[in-house]
């Protein structure tokens, strides 16, 4: 089986972006939601996925990920609304409610 790696987007509710990258991205949002990563995530309460893109390379996966992190603000909002328009938080329907992981 070919490993997975995903650049993604995380907000808020003041639209806050970071991007960042993993190779299993359930985890990955499952601790963004429970806040349990310290630093920005925690600070700026990050827990919208609304933006992913999936890659079988790691190489291009880190790639992709410098490439956005250099993008201004507003190209990367673009990048978000022409993918997902009304900011719909990705994840919602990925974790059952009180359910631990």
């Amino acid at each position: 089986m070919t490993r997975q790696y995903y650049v993604y987007v995380m907000t808020n509710r003041s639209r806050t972006l970071y991007v960042w990258i993993t190779n299993d991205l359930e985890r990955r949002v499952h601790k963004h939601k429970s806040e349990s990563i310290e630093g920005s995530t925690k600070r700026y309460k990050l827990n919208r996925l609304v933006y992913l893109d999936a890659t079988s390379s790691i190489e291009g996966a880190v790639n992709r990920e410098k490439e956005l992190k250099k993008w201004r603000r507003s190209k990367k909002i673009d990048l978000i609304e022409a993918a997902n328009p009304r900011w719909k938080d990705l994840s919602e329907d990925w974790y059952e409610v009180g359910r631990q992981q």
